[in-house]
């Protein structure tokens, strides 16, 4: 095999690959720092703990790299439908054979080994998008293709948040930012962040005082209006508009007290006002920001969180680590790990944009969109500003389905990229 072909050479990006090894070693530390304890001392290549579980999924995730290193790049290309379809399949069969963890059927448990199918369904819907906008004449603004491609990414949502896994159906939101950037009409996501911020509006003020908020709205947009534009189907348009957020703001109510579940409607409760029930259902919340605001400027040091030796914060080698980075190694060491993300999103982009494939560049963003959105949720459901949905922070939090996911998400762009390379330096 020639240098130019060795996918462990000068093909692979290797600031991307140090990285992501950065991460996962960052990530291995610290899940060994929210496990560790004075009294025990416990080794951290202890197998019995979450820390030395993590080395051996890092240990089958670099079986796992190796894998897709080695087979041809077509191999994603060729077979993106059935590893979609596939996966469909799986999120079927948990919903009637799977394990349920903390209220959710979403796991198949092989021992003492679980593993979470919805990780690995970001990873096949990723593939069949950039599959099917690969096909020539896909064109976003058509609405049979729009629909098409609503379809392919509603299908494994409906599947995962019928297992009551709300959490891993809202990270298929980000695939909106791949949309966007191959041509989806820029007043499709302004309407959705719009909803989002007239629902917490609808949750934080008395509806008269949007009500009049939305008017006052109207009637600016119609004096901004230039006077050409003032005719009678334009205004009717505008005041069937504002009807309607009238009445989306009306429908807040009921669907937080009929629609969502309990916990569900705890978690937007605690979003709204972080002082409620601190002791109850804020206690996440509340001492996830006690152990980052205790780490100060410095952190207390590696090993040194009380926050983090006495479990008063739930979940933290999982889904809060970002606390025990916040309080041991203080606001320097988590704007590093933050550092971190940026330059690995921002390089996934900057490569995804150098492509010579639609179908390469489309799965690049799909993968940035991905770590994006995790990495923006986590990181802002540990300091208040996010809904507590419980998804991983990538490479940091504990546990196999996670990790295996993200770099496999990763890896199989690495692998798409280096044949880009190849061709460059021919």
């Amino acid at each position: 095999m020639s240098r130019r072909n060795d996918p462990f050479s000068q093909n692979i990006d290797w600031l991307t690959l140090l990285l992501y090894f950065s991460c996962v070693s960052l990530g291995w530390l610290n899940v060994y720092a929210a496990v560790y304890s004075p009294e025990e001392q416990t080794s951290l290549f202890d197998m019995s703990t979450n820390s030395g579980k993590q080395l051996m999924w890092i240990g089958t995730t670099a079986i796992l790299i190796i894998c897709i290193l080695v087979i041809n790049h077509t191999f994603f290309d060729t077979f993106a439908f059935v590893f979609y379809g596939f996966m469909i399949l799986v999120l079927i069969l948990v919903l009637f054979a799977g394990t349920n963890i903390n209220g959710s059927r979403s796991w198949f448990k092989f021992g003492a080994v679980s593993i979470q199918p919805a990780e690995f369904a970001k990873v096949a819907t990723a593939l069949a998008l950039a599959k099917y906008l690969d096909v020539p004449g896909i064109n976003l603004t058509k609405r049979k293709d729009l629909l098409y491609i609503v379809g392919i990414i509603v299908l494994p949502c409906i599947l995962i948040l019928a297992s009551n896994e709300t959490g891993s159906t809202l990270v298929f939101a980000s695939f909106v930012i791949m949309l966007y950037r191959e041509g989806l009409p820029g007043w499709i996501p302004a309407a959705g962040i719009a909803a989002a911020g007239l629902f917490i509006l609808a949750l934080l003020f008395p509806k008269l005082y949007i009500f009049l908020g939305i008017v006052a709205l109207m009637l600016l947009i119609v004096l901004l209006m230039p006077r050409y534009n003032r005719s009678i189907p334009n205004l009717l348009a505008l005041g069937v508009l504002g009807i309607g957020m009238m009445v989306y703001v009306t429908g807040v109510d009921f669907f937080v007290n009929n629609v969502l579940q309990k916990h569900q409607r705890n978690r937007i409760k605690v979003l709204v006002d972080p002082t409620i029930d601190p002791l109850g259902v804020g206690w996440n919340v509340t001492q996830a920001k006690i152990a980052i605001g205790s780490g100060r400027l410095q952190g207390k040091g590696f090993l040194e969180g009380t926050q983090t030796k006495f479990d008063f914060v739930p979940e933290q080698s999982t889904d809060f680590i970002f606390c025990t980075i916040g309080e041991e190694h203080g606001f320097i060491g988590s704007m590093v790990v933050v550092v971190l993300f940026i330059a690995l999103i921002s390089r996934i982009v900057i490569l995804a944009e150098k492509q010579r494939t639609k179908f390469a560049r489309v799965y690049g963003y799909c993968v940035a969109g991905i770590i994006f959105f995790h990495v923006m949720v986590n990181i802002g459901m540990t300091i208040g500003l996010m809904p507590v949905i419980g998804i991983p922070l990538p490479f940091f939090s504990y546990g196999g389905s996670s990790l295996w996911s993200f770099s496999i998400l990763l890896f199989i762009f690495l692998k798409l990229d280096s044949r880009r390379t190849a061709l460059t330096r021919r």
